[in-house]
């Protein structure tokens, strides 16, 4: 989808992560067919990610809701493994190690294949920034892993909050230098866009179909306010002329 003129005065683009640059789904199964393999189990790892991701979205919005003080996002998810485990049986079955190195998983997550691409052109004519609602350390180790060519890499921890709350959208305002309407967010989640939009930021969705895997199909149907709908991130780059 080409991009329309209104859009010649954005100037830097900041990314939603887990989803939208990398894959997340394929990661925590292939971690959970090894754990399945080493320790003689037949879990539906794809039941059980869905699942701990459900648990940690309610925490985040506990927190947003100043419901719970803060917590960074590798934390609330370990937090969650525990009770994850023990809402399948599963409690007995791993030691604290053993889910603390289940918990790294999301700090190793794959580039989708059109996203070092991507990035790499959209990078030449934009500001490029993660913002997203991992912790720094995690998403330092994200961008190292996947490869990610970013000029920048900022999180919902440097506001102590989290997406969608408008505080960390203020963070790409503060920290890159750039007005909300010179900066497009760009990201696969609707949520995500609807805030960014609110606070004043152009938005570009890529779809991400296969996100929660094969058998789940995500909202990913173009809507009228978005600046730009995209296919992947190469065609994000074609649409905004890098």
């Amino acid at each position: 989808m080409a991009a329309s003129a209104s859009l010649a005065t954005v100037r830097a683009l900041t990314f939603d992560v887990q989803g939208t640059c990398t894959d997340f789904c394929q990661p925590l199964l292939r971690m959970g067919e090894a754990v399945n393999r080493a320790k003689g189990l037949s879990v539906d790892w794809g039941i059980l990610s869905a699942d701990w991701r459900g648990l940690y979205r309610t925490v985040l919005d506990e927190i947003i809701a100043g419901k719970r003080p803060w917590l960074r996002v590798d934390r609330i998810y370990r937090e969650t493994l525990d009770v994850l485990l023990q809402q399948h049986g599963l409690s007995a079955t791993f030691t604290a190690a053993e889910r603390d190195e289940l918990n790294k998983v999301w700090s190793r997550l794959d580039a989708w294949s059109d996203s070092v691409e991507g990035l790499a052109r959209l990078r030449r004519r934009f500001v490029t920034s993660t913002l997203s609602n991992a912790g720094m350390r995690t998403m330092v180790a994200v961008v190292k892993h996947a490869g990610l060519p970013f000029d920048a890499v900022l999180t919902a921890e440097l506001a102590q909050s989290y997406k969608p709350a408008p505080a960390v959208y203020q963070l790409a305002v503060d920290l890159l230098g750039f007005r909300p309407d010179e900066i497009m967010m760009v990201a696969c989640h609707k949520y995500d866009l609807k805030a960014a939009r609110a606070f004043g930021m152009r938005t570009a969705f890529v779809a991400r179909p296969l996100e929660f895997g094969p058998g789940v199909q995500p909202d990913i149907a173009p809507e009228p306010w978005f600046d730009v709908f995209a296919t992947d991130f190469v065609d994000l780059a074609e649409a905004l002329g890098a």
